[in-house]
């Protein structure tokens, strides 16, 4: 079967890739000209050895390209999005992430051969969870946004599911805080925190533990996608999300791993804000954007606490536990020179 992968190159969008060939399938991958193709284990000058792999280049923004890309698929795997905490540019991330969606719609309705679209949206399009722990009835409130990431992705997750009203073949996916061995994208936050922390340059906690999220390992994201092709009902929202920890549980969980002691303090919000506010400063004169934002520390200052059980039932989801994930992540770094424990 042929299927077509947009954001490709991207952190999940590579793992995704190399877990269909590996099931048997054909995968059109969709990349801009410029991108960086090492996940897809594409040398620099873009040679394709394995022939289960093709190159579609485009821009999601781009429907043309776009339509291009889909001839002859059967099934859309949508995964091109811009994960940032912040950008100077906002309108990116509704070019981006709600354009790109409507630009995929339009473009499989005009392909006849789509049967299935398995759309990657974000626990963010959901809406905080202070105090308990929601599930895909949940709607997001649409009044109060800790990012404009969050804001494109709450829209673009209004048009899918009036697009399955309306008989589009498409499965919407909410992946919880994605971290596992990989492309260290901004998206991978919690390499991005080990670093920090194993490194000295984190010398606390952060907060004090009012924050969760939910952490799932790229691995068990990609089974969760390929299963929601193969079982997924059209129509139907399913959480791939994992263990519900705050930053304190896992740095706790990190020094038990590494045999090496617990932070001993607690950096406050405030402090760390300050400390967004002014990374975002100089982030707009040397236009290299920040690990911590200010909007960084909104998400923070919230819960983010979701149930997977729907996707254990229908899909036999299985995420693993924040433990044995970390088990695996933090020797991986070691193995980089990135941390030293």
């Amino acid at each position: 079967m042929l299927i077509l992968v947009t954001g490709a190159s991207g952190y999940l969008g590579g793992n995704l890739c190399r877990a269909l060939i590996a099931d048997g399938h054909t995968v059109r991958a969709f990349v801009r000209p410029s991108s960086d193709l090492s996940s897809l284990g594409i040398g620099g000058r873009g040679e394709v050895g394995d022939s289960s792999l093709e190159l579609a280049y485009g821009d999601i923004t781009d429907p043309p390209s776009l339509l291009e890309a889909c001839a002859g698929c059967e099934v859309i795997f949508h995964a091109a999005a811009l994960v940032e905490p912040w950008l100077p540019d906002p309108s990116r991330f509704f070019s981006v992430n709600v354009g790109g969606l409507r630009n995929i719609l339009q473009a499989s309705k005009e392909t006849k051969t789509i049967k299935k679209i398995i759309y990657t949206s974000s626990f963010f399009a959901l809406g905080f969870t202070d105090g308990y722990v929601a599930d895909e009835k949940q709607v997001h409130q649409g009044k109060v946004f800790c990012t404009e990431y969050e804001k494109s992705k709450a829209i673009a997750d209004k048009i899918a599911l009036d697009a399955a009203a309306n008989g589009v073949p498409i499965v919407l996916l909410y992946p919880g805080v994605i971290y596992g061995p990989g492309k260290l994208t901004t998206g991978n936050i919690l390499a991005h925190i080990l670093i920090e922390r194993f490194s000295g340059r984190l010398p606390g906690y952060i907060g004090h533990g009012n924050d969760m999220l939910s952490f799932v390992h790229v691995e068990d994201l990609v089974y969760g996608h390929i299963a929601a092709m193969y079982k997924g009902q059209v129509g139907e929202r399913y959480l791939l999300t994992g263990e519900n920890a705050s930053f304190i549980q896992v740095l706790d969980i990190a020094a038990a791993i590494t045999k090496t002691s617990k932070p001993r303090l607690h950096i406050p919000m405030w402090l760390i804000e300050l400390y967004g506010w002014i990374s975002v400063f100089f982030a707009r004169m040397t236009g290299k954007l920040p690990l911590i934002s200010y909007p960084t520390v909104r998400v923070m200052k919230h819960q983010w606490a979701y149930s997977c059980e729907k996707a254990r039932d229908q899909l036999d989801y299985r995420p693993r536990s924040l433990n044995e994930g970390l088990t695996e992540v933090l020797p991986w770094l070691k193995s980089l020179g990135l941390i030293k424990y």
